[in-house]
């Protein structure tokens, strides 16, 4: 008994005076500074990752400027140039900042291309989606992302799913019509919007699959891939906006020289750019599992901060549709990681994490 006590009072007194515990690096580091550091990067996400929407948010729900695409272009513009000023400062610092060197590579670029196209579809039916249904319902109009990967992966990929998985799609479907409906009984709900959010979940599903397939053109690289996608997309984006006619748009912008909207719009492309870089972060220091956790009480967190800032009133069904679709997306990721661990790998743990990061990726984040 004195011995089990004993034990207890080590483990708690080497835990609080900050005994070193081996991290998965091989570092020495004390459980207390390794819970802050968690906590400092798993706050670091979230506040990135809901500054980001609600930028977003703020930016396309501008009535003087009715240009999507272009703020899409933009922010792409600014991920290119953050790519270079980065590969910049890595060499200048390279203790401080480690970037891979890029230089263009035409061949490269083609290879990408494919992946490029989805990826400009993504972001784009993104910002539409949440131009027309707003900060809080776009949890539900966007959640069907983890549909179409089982769907496509599939038909594509000829991959099966298990009954458990499949059951929690069926609970997020579920969770998505019973949302739709209750938007609808508000009066406020979008049916352009709803689609736009159903064609995004599916590109976000086919960007995963593409990204898989062109990850060895950039030599496993994420950050060479995100720095010839958003080249690609800068060049994709422009016939699209001539075409769509938001040349016409910026010419009649009246504030078109105010530094503020300037300012907001760049913000915008360095959150964009940032999120990137927190969730690879969030894996890094937790595990791909505890970051889509992570991700889904965020996705609650951002509803709750938009139904509180908008002073909306929202019935029990309606936040019963949010509560299903992000339940039933939390219940697919821990089948799945079950699934997984049950699995042989074929991979290293750290190359693992590493594709497990385009999927989450995106201008606009979860």
């Amino acid at each position: 008994m004195n011995r089990t006590q004993l034990k207890r009072s080590s483990i708690l007194r080497m835990a609080l005076a900050g005994s070193e515990t081996m991290y998965p690096d091989g570092h020495g580091e004390t459980f207390i500074l390794r819970a802050v550091r968690i906590g400092a990067v798993v706050a670091l996400y979230w506040f990135v990752s809901i500054t980001m929407v609600f930028l977003n948010n703020y930016l396309l729900d501008n009535r003087e400027l009715d240009a999507p695409l272009f703020v899409t272009f933009y922010q792409c513009l600014v991920t290119v140039g953050l790519c270079w000023l980065m590969q910049l400062l890595s060499k200048v610092c390279p203790g401080l900042i480690d970037f891979p060197s890029v230089k263009f590579d035409l061949k490269t670029s083609r290879e990408v291309l494919p992946l490029s196209i989805v990826f400009i579809s993504m972001i784009t039916f993104n910002n539409l989606c949440l131009k027309h249904v707003g900060v809080a319902f776009y949890t539900v109009g966007r959640s069907l992302s983890t549909v179409f990967n089982v769907l496509l992966s599939y038909i594509i990929l000829k991959q099966t799913t298990s009954l458990q998985a499949i059951m929690c799609c069926g609970v997020i479907l579920g969770g998505f019509w019973l949302g739709v409906d209750q938007e609808g009984m508000t009066g406020t709900l979008s049916w352009t919007g709803v689609f736009f959010g159903v064609v995004a979940s599916a590109c976000v599903s086919l960007n995963a699959i593409f990204t898989k397939k062109v990850m060895p053109a950039v030599d496993g690289n994420i950050w060479k891939l995100s720095y010839y996608n958003n080249i690609n997309a800068c060049v994709l984006f422009l016939p699209l906006i001539l075409l769509f006619g938001e040349l016409g748009s910026l010419a009649s912008f009246s504030r078109s020289s105010d530094l503020k909207f300037w300012g907001m719009m760049t913000l915008g492309g360095v959150f964009g750019f940032a999120i990137g870089y927190v969730t690879g972060l969030q894996i890094k220091f937790t595990s791909p599992l505890t970051h889509n956790v992570s991700g889904t009480a965020k996705a609650c967190a951002q509803t709750v901060i938009a139904v509180v800032y908008n002073s909306s009133s929202k019935s029990l069904l309606w936040w019963t549709s949010n509560m299903l679709v992000l339940g039933g997306s939390s219940a697919y990721t821990w089948v799945k990681s079950l699934e997984m661990k049950k699995t042989p790998q074929r991979v290293p743990p750290d190359s693992a994490k590493e594709k497990l990061l385009p999927g989450e990726k995106g201008n606009l984040g979860v």
